[in-house]
């Protein structure tokens, strides 16, 4: 047969299944290249936010003798080769090319300050590079100093300017280190960071800070600092007297991994912690790998997961909906040319011959499509995963399949004609065992999922297929059901007087078993697009709810230093401020101990206030108590009446617990006092409503490290994340997609069923049949069909989101808040049913049009009449 002779002649169908065959391979191909950008962008942003210290591997030795001592710079960078030697090749492209070295002591106490003050000893390789003397000068070489009738080493250091005034020194000062084995550290030069926000310092916090801590049973505070001193220090500093680490640090390129790699890149990082106490192993000073890399690998790898899951469901639901849209154009395109194979057949052709003419015709509609729609899908940016590969192939080979499956089927005997329509087909008992096991499977899953989850030990692939049975169970149980009320609205319109409704009806419960493709098309659509909305709603709401808990206010105003009255005057006649809650927030000891707690004093009545119309509410103090009614966390519990020391020493009683409060304690301990008790008054925080300027309101307090927090910025922080925008992006452009396809579903359903209904409004038009009788037969044979699968489609995408929420964690989109609840979106469904019913309407109406158009002898042949 010639083949470019039927692509002719049924051109507008090839063309519609060339149209379907590119979309869907531009939107499986481009969709996961935009997912898996943003899974490493994701990824990147996690190692960016992660310290340095965290996400760097570092190699430290502990000396413990002379022998392992390193001596100079030049031994540091041997050991550093070395180190960079053994690097799997999995981790060699995502480490600089080079990375600082340290030197350090720790818990080098000062002498005779009863363990209260430490200053330990650092040489920092870089170190001349990263910091400024701002007082004296840099440290020279060590000299010795006579002490106690003996010479004791002497190091020149350099300290950071805030251990000036909290250890305190100056330069000159000179102190005694170690309770025995003494050394001694004069104070030459005092430094700053040329940039202490650069992420080199987290590896040397305790360099830059001084570290203040109250020791338990103890009222004093223990300070520590970190002094530097040069490279020829190295020389005199050794392990056999001091607590000395030696450290190289192999920094990791944040934007070097891809989330592809995280699993690789773990399992990577264990082996070279395994290797290294092997390969370095000697004089008595193990080597060990000091990394938080595959625990942030971790935490990125959880949010993966479920965006991953969200991603396969939706994705997985739009495939087998574009796929099912494909077969049914694929249905049309063999209906079209049915007549001519079947008069092939019938003059002798063989079964490959006329399943193969039918296989190379779709095979021309859809491969120039499939190829140009992957090559389309190159212009989208990102990474290329095998799905993007994989999934336009399928489409293709879908699509041929079925057409030759099909025809195979249907000609494997000549002169098949049959007559559907006159009595509905009864389904064989291997196909309706298979469809109980599809049912029983998918319900097993179900429970499975909610009791198991999907991420128990690794995802589970039956698990992960469990929402895609769950579909094709709900429309495999549809195409059974729908037919039994149609069959009872029959037997009620057959006791009435009107034809219409009987003939429409009785069509409707006869239908074809073509009829079996819109369902499969139409249910999965419709329950994977209300599934998204809902999902998507359930974000949204999470996620602001997760800004106001995070700020606990429109706007909060935090100062380091208390703010006198007139600055709290000047924020509240700032234009857009309506109310302003002040509060003073500090830390408290309990009783007479070193326990301590966190407390805020503040106006819980006017917070509330505040708060009205938000998604969070805090408590009021219950009145009647004696004392000082206050709120306590639940780690402060049954403690009653208590004694607490702030500026004062006050007594409170409990009145309530909380386990948490907005915008300050989320947990831990920590006490909620009236404002009235803080009579000094001291405020450092405003809690602000309104829309005022926030340049305005830091202005107005007068104080340059003021700090200010909305929960406008803290909701945009959560939605700019890559990977919560593109979750939310994809979820959009599916909810569209599917939604079109569902349309185009409709039209081809009235297309394909458009001979067949045309024949027989051709035969009661003989009969008398009116054109608006016409439209009422065809309203009421394609609307059951639509109405009664859209409904189990919304039914179905409501029930899903309850029924998996237990089994997907998606806190890592809402700034760690658990989605609590779904609610769906009337909106979105109301419109998609409306739309799906106006379609069915207006292709109603088209199709009587056209038929009244044509001459009964152009549709029924010589005989029907008789």
């Amino acid at each position: 047969m010639r083949i470019l002779v039927l692509a002719r002649v049924r051109l507008g169908v090839v063309a519609v299944l060339s149209l379907l065959t590119l979309s869907a391979c531009l939107l499986v191909a481009g969709l996961p290249r935009v997912l898996q950008g943003s899974y490493d962008d994701a990824l990147h942003g996690a190692l960016q936010k992660a310290s340095a210290s965290q996400a760097d591997l570092t190699v430290q030795t502990q000396t413990r003798g002379q022998q392992a001592d390193l001596r100079d710079p030049g031994q540091f960078s041997t050991k550093d080769a070395r180190l960079r030697s053994l690097l799997p090749p999995r981790l060699r492209p995502l480490v600089s090319a080079t990375g600082p070295m340290s030197a350090k002591t720790y818990d080098t106490p000062v002498y005779q300050s009863n363990g209260l003050t430490y200053i330990n000893l650092a040489w920092l390789s870089d170190g001349d590079r990263r910091v400024e003397w701002i007082d004296g000068r840099a440290p020279g070489k060590p000299g010795v100093l006579r002490w106690n009738g003996s010479e004791i080493p002497l190091f020149e250091v350099g300290i950071v300017d805030e251990a000036r005034t909290t250890m305190p020194l100056e330069v000159g000062d000179v102190r005694i280190l170690g309770e025995s084995n003494q050394i001694a550290a004069k104070v030459v030069g005092v430094f700053r960071a040329k940039d202490s926000a650069a992420r080199y310092w987290s590896h040397d916090v305790d360099v830059l800070h001084v570290t203040q801590v109250q020791p338990p049973g103890k009222q004093e505070m223990e300070r520590r600092t970190t002094a530097l001193i040069p490279a020829s220090g190295l020389a005199v500093l050794s392990g056999a007297t001091r607590n000395l680490v030696y450290s190289w640090i192999l920094p990791v390129d944040p934007t070097a991994p891809a989330s592809l790699d995280v699993p690789e890149l773990s399992a990577a990082v264990e082996d070279y912690g395994r290797l290294i106490p092997l390969q370095l192993a000697g004089n008595g000073s193990p080597y060990e790998l000091a990394t938080d890399l595959p625990g942030v690998l971790a935490g990125f790898g959880t949010a993966l997961g479920a965006a991953q899951t969200v991603m396969f469901l939706v994705l997985g639901g739009l495939l087998v909906v574009a796929l099912g849209v494909l077969v049914l154009a694929v249905q049309l395109l063999i209906e079209r040319i049915d007549h001519p194979l079947a008069l092939a057949r019938a003059r002798g052709g063989s079964l490959r011959q006329v399943a193969g003419t039918g296989a190379a015709l779709v095979a021309i509609a859809v491969a120039p499509a499939a190829l140009a729609g992957w090559a389309l899908a190159f212009l989208v940016p990102g990474p290329v995963p095998w799905i993007a590969h994989a999934g336009p192939a399928l489409v293709p080979l879908t699509a041929v399949g079925y057409a030759a499956a099909r025809l195979a089927v249907t000609h494997r005997t000549p002169l098949h004609e049959r007559r559907d329509d006159v009595a509905a087909a009864r389904p064989s008992a291997r196909r309706i065992t298979l469809e109980v096991l599809v049912v029983g499977l998918a319900l097993a899953g179900a429970y499975l999922l909610r009791t198991r989850g999907l991420t128990t030990g690794g995802q589970d692939p039956f698990l992960v297929l469990v929402p895609v049975a769950l579909t094709v169970a709900a429309a495999l149980i549809t195409i059974r059901c729908y037919p039994l009320p149609l069959k009872l609205l029959v037997r009620l319109a057959a006791r009435g007087r009107l034809a219409v409704p009987f003939l429409g009806l009785t069509r409707a419960a006869r239908a074809r078993s073509a009829s079996a493709l819109p369902v499969l098309i139409l249910l999965p659509a419709l329950a994977v697009s209300v599934f998204g909305a809902v999902i998507s709603g359930g974000l949204s709401a999470t996620q602001r709810l997760a800004s106001w808990q995070s700020v606990g206010a429109p706007i909060k105003l935090t100062s380091p230093v208390e703010l006198p009255p007139d600055a709290i005057e000047r924020v509240r006649k700032v234009p857009g401020v309506r109310l302003l809650v002040p509060a003073q927030t500090a830390s408290a000891q309990l009783g007479y101990s070193g326990e301590r707690a966190q407390v805020i004093a503040v106006d819980l009545a006017q917070w509330r206030r505040l708060l009205d119309g938000a998604p969070i509410s805090v408590p009021a103090l219950a009145s009647g108590t004696s004392g000082i009614p206050v709120l306590v966390s639940h780690e402060l519990r049954g403690r009653g009446t208590f004694e607490i020391g702030w500026y004062e020493r006050m007594k409170v009683t409990t009145a309530g617990e909380i386990g948490a409060l907005p915008g300050f304690y989320p947990s831990g301990k920590f006490i909620v006092l009236p404002f009235e008790t803080n009579k000094r008054p001291g405020v450092n925080t405003l809690l602000i409503k309104g829309d005022a300027d926030p340049a305005a309101l830091l202005a107005a307090t007068g104080q340059p490290a003021a700090e200010l927090t909305s929960q406008e910025r803290a909701l945009a922080a959560i939605e700019d994340d890559p990977l919560t925008g593109t979750v939310q992006d994809v979820l959009l452009i599916t909810t569209v997609a599917l939604a079109v396809y569902a349309l185009i579903a409709v039209v081809v359903t009235l297309v394909i069923g458009a001979a067949d209904r045309a024949r027989a409004l051709s035969f009661l038009r003989t009969l008398g049949l009116s054109d608006r009788q016409a439209r009422g037969l065809t309203v009421l044979e394609i609307l059951p069909l639509i109405l009664i699968t859209s409904l189990a489609g919304l039914a179905l995408g409501l029930g899903l989101p309850p029924a998996l929420g237990p089994a997907i964690d998606l806190s890592a989109y809402t700034g760690d808040l658990t989605v609590g609840g779904y609610s769906a979106d009337p909106v979105m469904p109301a419109v998609l049913a409306a739309g799906l019913a106006a379609v069915a309407v207006l292709g109603v109406y088209a199709h009587t049009a056209i038929s009244r158009r044509r001459n009964l002898g152009a549709v029924l042949r010589v005989g029907d009449l008789t």
